[in-house]
Formats: C-alpha cells, structure tokens, sequence
C-alpha cells in the first residue's frame, strides 16, 4: 500500500480475539467459590458455639436415660450370685437375706477340747443367733474336721442362712444335705478353730451381704 497508507516498520498488529468475556466468566467463578468457602465456615463456626443444635440435645439426653435406668431382674440376680469360696462366699438377694434373729443354730463340737460348743453358742447367741442344740458332732465328724469348722444345711439354706452364719466364722466349709428338711443350720467346729470372726468383722460383712450390689449393664452402650 502505498500513500497516506502506507505501512512502514518491521512490526504488524497481531488480529487476536477478544478476551474480555473469558476473563469475566473467571472472575464470576471465583467470587462464587469464594462466597460458598466462606459461608460453609459460617456454618461450621455456628455449630461449634452452640453445640451442634437439636441432635446433640437429644443424644445426651437418651444417654442420660439409659445410665440412670436399673434393671430389677440384673439387680437381684448380682446379689443373689455375689461372692464365691469358703470365706464370704454367695450372698443372697437382699430380701431373701434373713436377719439372725430368725436362723436357729445348732453348735456341735468335733474337736477334743471340752466346752467349745457350749462357749461358742453363748457369742453366737449374743450376736442375735437362735441357739437349738449344743454338744459333741456326730460320729461321721468327730475329730475329722480338720479345719476350723463346717456350716451345714438343708440346700434352701445356700444363699439365704448359710451365707449369714459364715459371717460369724468367715474360714469355715460351707456344705448343704439335699435329704435334710427344716430351715435349721449346724455349726461343726473343727480342730482349726480359735475364736468367731470379730464382732465388728461380722457386722460389717452381714451390712455388705444385706446391701444391694449395682451391676454393670451388659447391653450395648451409646457412645455420649
């Protein structure tokens, strides 16, 4: 081209496309992902003071529930199943537990030192016991009772006297006859014998056998 026209230089306009609307169309979605950044934290800072709203009210208050149920039948069945052994041994349910006002116990000797039994149902008697009979042990005892004596009664005694007497002499045998009948228990002291258990021993074992135990709950637990 030539005249008033005329391109001079070693430098031509490059034709290019508009750019603006691409530009724009960024700028558009990078305010929207912005806007939605910002108000997902709005919403997490929201739940954070104020606890996470309705749901968590109502979790912590079911959880509350279920820890402040019982179970009667659990219950009963711990006390009724509590300790095992010669020492304190089965305890009863708290309500089948009679006081030893109302157990009748006889008090047989089956060592060779003369007067324990008589000496023994004195204490006993004067712990609140019944005393029914006192002498020497039968024959399939006497002198063969090695250690310091042996509780014996009919098998509804299991948990309900037996356990009560063996307050008063905590290291003694525990044995139930199937064949015997009547509610009454014998105590055979053997040749381990010394004394009772001590009054405040005694005492302190027949509040914590009469006590109910809590259990713990066997279902499955909420985590709160």
């Amino acid at each position: 081209m030539g005249g008033k026209y005329r391109i001079t230089g070693d430098k031509y306009p490059r034709m290019r496309p508009h750019r603006r609307r691409g530009r724009l169309v960024v700028v558009v979605v990078a305010c929207g992902a912005v806007l939605g950044v910002a108000g997902w934290g709005t919403l997490q800072l929201i739940d954070v003071f104020t606890g996470g709203g309705g749901t968590a009210t109502a979790v912590g208050a079911d959880c509350s529930t279920n820890a402040t149920k019982a179970s009667p039948a659990a219950s009963g069945s711990a006390a009724a199943t509590g300790g095992t052994g010669t020492g304190r041994g089965a305890g009863a349910a708290s309500g089948a537990v009679p006081k030893p006002a109302q157990i009748t116990v006889n008090v047989f000797n089956a060592t060779t030192r003369s007067g324990l039994a008589k000496t023994t149902a004195d204490e006993l008697k004067k712990r609140g016991f019944k005393i029914g009979d006192v002498g020497n042990a039968a024959k399939q005892y006497d002198k063969k009772v090695t250690g310091t004596g042996i509780l014996l009664g009919p098998a509804s005694s299991l948990n309900t006297s037996l356990p009560v007497l063996a307050t008063q002499l905590s290291t003694a045998e525990r044995r139930t006859d199937a064949a015997r009948t009547g509610a009454t228990v014998d105590l055979i002291i053997g040749n381990g014998f010394k004394a009772l258990t001590s009054q405040a021993e005694a005492t302190k074992a027949l509040t914590a056998l009469a006590a109910p135990r809590p259990t713990a709950s066997t279902g499955t637990k909420k985590a709160c």
